[in-house]
């Protein structure tokens, strides 16, 4: 039987699933010198004091990627492993100015990582869907430009997402490019409320009119923001371990998502750059699980959520939460109370 529930993961780099071992190995096939011993040298260094001190390691780490096979290997790696944790569909968000701006032409990316995608539900039985991230750190021109290309080449693209350092970078700078895309027929998701105020979620929504806000956590500091987002059923795709070594919070224990699922707010788990950040879907749900004693009933809640919040089309997401309900009863028919540890 599954120890965890059938579920998307809607916030996911896949950037960040780049694994020590993984970038030895593309660095050794493009014959590049890393400033590391070894594999063993590089995990140590995944220890960050927050988003920045990741931002620079990712980005450093970020440079093996050189062809399409390179971006092809990395999604293939994290389709597997995805699937062990249970994830039957994915929203995968690529940085596509991130390899722009080290010279690595937009179409060896995106062809790289979407080949995998085209195969992934008949592969690995994950269905995908790719979503082309814009650094908000970078100037928003930029992004509409790069946009505006990916629009050109017919990139198989679901959406657009915005993320990379949040403070001081407020949403509504990038409502153009949100505008453009809208009428483009693309969905829209942004980052807001992990490092940023409570405000950047309203911007997030009024502004980008954003259908998911990626992590949110910080909702909960402004009580009528936090009554709209019940209301109106907006997705927070919520990262524990990530907030925890990012110093988001202070430690797990601390973490919001137990008040946040209690308030009514329509949460999911996921893992955003599962590399770097101590595990993939499985170790989020299974580290939520046992700090907070969750059983079957609150993973069942969080998965569902995650797949009614995907952007699925009504077939699929209909056969997903059919596969939920049969675990959710299968675990009620073995008496699981309590979140299962399988490691």
């Amino acid at each position: 039987m599954q120890s965890f529930p059938p579920c998307a993961e809607l916030h996911l780099h896949i950037e960040g699933t780049l694994e020590p071992d993984l970038v030895f190995e593309l660095a050794a096939r493009n014959r590049i010198t890393l400033p590391y011993a070894d594999a063993a040298d590089l995990a140590a260094r995944y220890a960050f004091t927050d988003l920045q001190s990741f931002l620079d390691l990712y980005y450093a780490t970020m440079d093996v990627l050189r062809t399409e096979a390179d971006f092809a290997d990395m999604t293939r790696a994290y389709l597997r492993r995805a699937a062990a944790a249970g994830v039957r569909h994915a929203e995968i968000m690529m940085d596509p100015q991130a390899h722009l701006i080290r010279g690595i032409p937009l179409a060896t990316c995106v062809n790289g990582v979407s080949s995998v995608l085209a195969t992934s539900e008949a592969e690995f039985g994950v269905s995908t869907l790719l979503i082309a991230a814009f650094l908000r750190d970078r100037p928003a021109a930029e992004a509409l430009d790069v946009l505006r290309d990916l629009l050109d080449m017919k990139a198989p693209i679901v959406g657009i997402g915005l993320d990379s350092a949040e403070v001081g970078y407020p949403p509504s700078l990038f409502a153009e490019v949100y505008d453009v895309a809208r009428s483009a027929g693309l969905r829209c998701v942004a980052h807001a409320g992990e490092e940023g105020p409570p405000s950047y979620i309203r911007e997030a929504l009024d502004v980008l009119r954003a259908e998911r806000i990626d992590h949110g956590i910080r909702c909960l500091e402004d009580e009528a923001l936090v009554e709209r987002l019940v209301a109106d059923r907006v997705p927070l795709t919520v990262c524990p371990l990530s907030n925890v070594r990012l110093g988001a919070v202070d430690d797990l224990p601390a973490h919001p998502l137990p008040v946040m699922l209690a308030r009514g707010l329509n949460v999911s788990v996921n893992s955003d750059d599962p590399a770097y950040f101590g595990g993939y879907l499985d170790d989020n749900l299974m580290a939520v699980g046992e700090t907070f004693g969750w059983g079957a009933a609150e993973l069942a809640i969080v998965a569902g959520n995650s797949l009614r919040s995907a952007f699925l089309d009504d077939a699929r997401r209909s056969l997903l939460l059919a596969e939920l309900e049969v675990w959710a009863s299968e675990q009620e028919r073995d008496g699981v109370v309590q979140h299962p540890r399988t490691r």
